[in-house]
């Protein structure tokens, strides 16, 4: 069937509007939109027999911004207490700490790299001061940064809860270009949906790989790390988000093999290089079952997107691919 130009239209809007969440660095407020969006969405048909239609997605909002709410002042509480609790001692034992790691690493490292390393807890603070007033202007850019990135969710989960909200009420004198882009926005939440079903699958798996690494393997070379359930937990929830939470994940294991010896930390390095080399090509394959596209399709996807975005490019890689395929499939044209 020949698209109507209403229908071109909305393709071309939705393909530009697409394309610049990416090109503006929108992409954090784009997920965490559709990710809210997605919960209100399917919360609120449970929440169905106790409330009206708009009533039901206002609680499910409200549940929703509760759990994020206490999430995240439950971590940064967590986060405060550790610091001044007296198990840890505060900045001082941690400088000590990375102190303990690197004499432990003068016994592997060349003699070349360990005579460059500060060998007290007072000169690894006086370099570490000594960088950050190097490179203050650098550290402040990451800052605000960060900044922008975490009010960008903000607004997204926001609009997220707004959009899913507004969606029980009915507009039946809707003209055509509206109901066309509904269409592609009904379209893309399905897709999302799909490689949010398929990153929960790579996470589980790549969950259980590491769980096998920090529970069997290094138990059986005679290194035994702290707070494994807790990394677990953290790989877990975070490998839903794509590259990002890899990165997460990553780093909280790599510092806590750390706190055990410079040898440990080497050791998870590498096996986490090994493990997420693999996981790029099984994302390929589980995200394109997911959204019935082969797995080069895919992967071919990631790498053009990465080529053209950067990291950006591979984050929304699978589903700006399975939204594309499912039009496609929709105009019946594959």
């Amino acid at each position: 069937m020949k698209p109507t130009p209403v229908h071109t239209a909305s393709y071309v809007i939705a393909a530009a509007l697409l394309l610049g969440a990416v090109q503006l660095k929108l992409v954090s407020a784009l997920f965490a939109g559709m990710l809210v969006h997605a919960l209100i969405h399917n919360l609120a048909p449970l929440l169905a027999r106790l409330f009206s239609g708009r009533a039901a997605r206002i609680a499910a909002t409200a549940i929703v911004a509760t759990v994020v709410v206490a999430t995240v002042s439950g971590a940064a509480f967590a986060l405060i207490y550790h610091l001044k609790s007296g198990d840890t001692a505060g900045l001082p034992r941690l400088w000590a700490k990375l102190a303990e790691i690197i004499d432990g690493a003068n016994a592997t490292l060349p003699a070349w790299i360990t005579k460059r390393l500060p060998a007290t807890g007072e000169g690894i603070k006086a370099t570490a001061v000594s960088w950050l007033e190097a490179h203050s202007a650098e550290v402040q850019d990451i800052g605000r940064k960060f900044g922008v990135a975490f009010v960008h969710i903000l607004i997204g989960g926001i609009l997220g809860a707004m959009i899913a909200v507004s969606a029980s009420v009915e507009t039946p004198d809707r003209k055509r270009l509206a109901k066309a882009l509904r269409e592609r926005a009904a379209t893309f939440h399905d897709a999302f949906g799909r490689v949010v079903i398929g990153q929960g699958k790579i996470s589980l798996i790549n969950t259980t790989l590491t769980g096998v690494y920090l529970a069997i393997i290094l138990p059986m070379a005679g290194i035994h790390l702290p707070l494994i359930k807790t990394m677990l937990a953290v790989t877990l929830i975070v490998g839903i988000l794509p590259v990002v939470g890899n990165l997460i994940s990553n780093t909280v294991i790599v510092l806590v093999s750390a706190s055990v010896s410079f040898g440990a930390a080497l050791a998870s390095l590498l096996f986490l290089v090994v493990l997420h080399k693999g996981e790029y090509f099984l994302s390929a394959k589980i995200l394109g079952h997911q959204v019935s596209a082969r797995a080069w399709e895919m992967l071919l996807a990631m790498l053009v997107m990465e080529a053209a975005f950067g990291v950006a490019g591979i984050a929304v890689a699978p589903v700006y691919y399975a939204y594309m395929r499912a039009e496609l499939m929709r105009a019946d044209l594959v």
